[in-house]
């Protein structure tokens, strides 16, 4: 009896698993988590960033009026000229700032000459300075779309700000230029923002 059962175990044929579609699943996996998977960028704030002086150069020198200084602690906490502020009412402080024309003595001569200094420190959250310079930059960009908008540069004496046409808001403006065309908005009307360097001392 164990001798049939050991001829049988023999003629059986061994069973086999196919392999010739594995390579084609394996593909179609490849595809998938390629096509599913995120892959994190590193991003940043795109700046532009001034030219480097000299050994021998000095900064240009800056009047007190011209320059508003914006201070963020460890805490977090804003301060607009050495007074409290909240991070919503930067923008139209700045602007206010910018657009003065010599109006006021403690603001800006001109748009030209203003300044906006930032300043951090080494502890401040991150997200707090991201908040305040996407602020200080809204300010700018409000302005730059009223100058789209009308094609006219603001303050007293405003000319035309030399665009082809009008256009419902600076971004449609800044992405109908091309390659090599000059933003006209940017070179009329330029932002000065100064990062300082963060205060270490606590």
């Amino acid at each position: 009896m164990a001798g049939l059962l050991d001829k049988r175990r023999e003629d059986r044929e061994e069973a086999s698993i196919p392999t010739a579609g594995m390579a084609d699943i394996a593909f179609l996996l490849l595809i998938f988590f390629l096509v599913t998977t995120t892959i994190n960028v590193d991003t940043g704030i795109g700046m532009t960033l001034p030219p480097k002086l000299k050994p021998e150069q000095k900064p240009p020198p800056v009047k007190e009026r011209n320059l508003m200084k914006i201070l963020v602690n460890a805490q977090g906490d804003v301060l607009v000229e050495e007074e409290r502020a909240s991070v919503a009412e930067i923008r139209e402080r700045v602007k206010k700032h910018v657009l003065n024309y010599g109006q006021n003595s403690d603001l800006a001569d001109s748009p030209d000459d203003a300044v906006i200094s930032i300043k951090t420190d080494a502890q401040t959250p991150y997200s707090k300075y991201i908040e305040v310079l996407d602020e200080v930059w809204m300010a700018y960009r409000e302005i730059w779309d009223r100058i789209a908008r009308t094609n006219r540069l603001p303050g007293p004496d405003g000319g035309s700000a030399g665009l082809d046409k009008t256009y419902s808001s600076y971004r449609e403006y800044e992405n109908s230029l091309g390659p090599n065309e000059k933003n006209k908005i940017r070179n009329a009307f330029g932002a000065q923002i100064s990062i300082a360097e963060p205060d270490t001392g606590g």
